[in-house]
């Protein structure tokens, strides 16, 4: 969380301080639930190992995927407003989550300027996350949303000193439909041609992308 969520230094004894307001690390099994739609609010969480997702329901009574998140990243805002979660968290693999009350958090930023101004930058990218979400499913074409998605995981696993090219989807073709606006077979069309482009090699859920230019290009991002 240090280095992901809140990247800004801070001394020993102010991170020393962060750390004690850890108040739980739970383990999770794939498939597990974290929280539901409903349940109060009472903590950020960050993934330390593994990755979640996050759900809605669509007024229709489909499960909607909204967020997909990897070690290091923070969720849980949405019960910020009223003190309710809006969705629920799933694991989708093994996991380890730590949980950070939001009040003390809070009262602790309030004595550390360089903390506060990371929550400050960490509420950002989130506003800026939830735009580009927008784009996404609003303005962008099928294969371009597919594109956009696979070099975010890209950046992402990059930025968390990973392979940036070669990485494994934990969420299946379904939920990667959902969260991107598109049916299940849209999905699996463009997999497959994407692979028979030559821009991807896909073998069950591991990934290979072969042409980062051409996905940046596909996707109306500088090469």
């Amino acid at each position: 969380m240090r280095e992901l969520c809140l990247p800004y230094s801070l001394d020993p004894h102010d991170l020393h301080q962060l750390d004690q307001l850890v108040v739980t690390r739970r383990r999770l099994k794939k498939g597990d639930i974290l929280y539901r739609a409903g349940d109060s609010f009472t903590a950020l969480h960050a993934v330390k190992l593994g990755s979640t997702m996050t759900t809605v329901l669509a007024e229709d009574g489909r499960e909607q995927v909204c967020g997909y998140h990897l070690a290091g990243d923070l969720f849980g805002l949405d019960g910020i407003d009223d003190g309710h979660h809006k969705g629920q968290s799933i694991a989708l693999e093994d996991s380890e989550v730590c949980s950070v009350p939001l009040d003390r958090l809070e009262e602790l930023s309030r004595h550390v300027p360089a903390l506060q101004h990371n929550l400050h930058r960490f509420l950002s990218r989130e506003i800026d996350r939830d735009h580009n979400i927008m784009l996404l499913l609003g303005s962008m074409r099928a294969e371009e949303r597919l594109a956009a998605f696979l070099l975010n995981l890209a950046h992402r696993y990059r930025q968390r000193g990973y392979s940036s090219t070669e990485f494994v989807l934990r969420m299946t073709r379904e939920e990667i439909g959902s969260f991107l606006g598109l049916k299940l077979e849209t999905v699996s069309r463009l997999f497959s041609r994407f692979q028979q482009e030559g821009l991807i090699q896909a073998q069950g859920r591991a990934v290979k992308l072969l042409d980062i230019r051409a996905l940046k290009q596909l996707a109306g991002q500088r090469a």
